[in-house]
């Protein structure tokens, strides 16, 4: 299985899972990453970009981790906008500011590589959000803690 990841998987990695303390996980989420099982696309880069902090410095050193949308995911996400409900996923706040929005290029790249994506929202009736999109389309996705279960990483 590939999953791909949203920012909040891994702004959660990073904030509480010290190397340190934890470096068991590290050598997992490494060895993920470099047999490419773990994937994530450029936009989440963007989002984590500019921040003072380990992961945006990771985010950095670790370009080739972030993949660059193809044409067919591109063309998804096209279908995504197309249901007006799911339009929401752009907020206003970030239209206006320019801010990059990784949710619909994961729930794309998810469902173009047939992938499971992992993040950190959860179901909301009626939202326009990751876990509601992924419904909709049909499209696997868990939370950070789910995917080391699935993975059976224990520490």
């Amino acid at each position: 299985m590939i999953y791909v990841f949203d920012s909040s998987p891994l702004i959660v990695l990073f904030k509480h899972y010290y190397p340190e303390r934890f470096p068991s996980l590290w050598e997992k989420f490494d060895s993920m990453i470099s047999a490419r099982q773990i994937i994530s696309v450029r936009e989440v880069s963007n989002e984590l970009d500019g921040h003072e902090d380990r992961l945006s410095a990771w985010a950095g050193n670790n370009k080739e981790f972030f993949c660059m949308p193809t044409t067919e995911e591109l063309n998804f996400v096209t279908e995504v906008f197309r249901i007006q409900h799911f339009q929401a996923l752009i907020r206003r706040k970030e239209q206006l500011a320019g801010k990059p929005v990784a949710d619909p290029f994961v729930i794309a790249k998810a469902k173009v590589g047939e992938c499971s994506l992992v993040t950190q929202e959860t179901f909301k009736e009626n939202a326009a959000k990751i876990p509601n999109i992924c419904n909709h389309f049909k499209i696997p996705y868990v939370d950070l803690e789910t995917f080391m279960k699935n993975e059976n990483w224990t520490f």
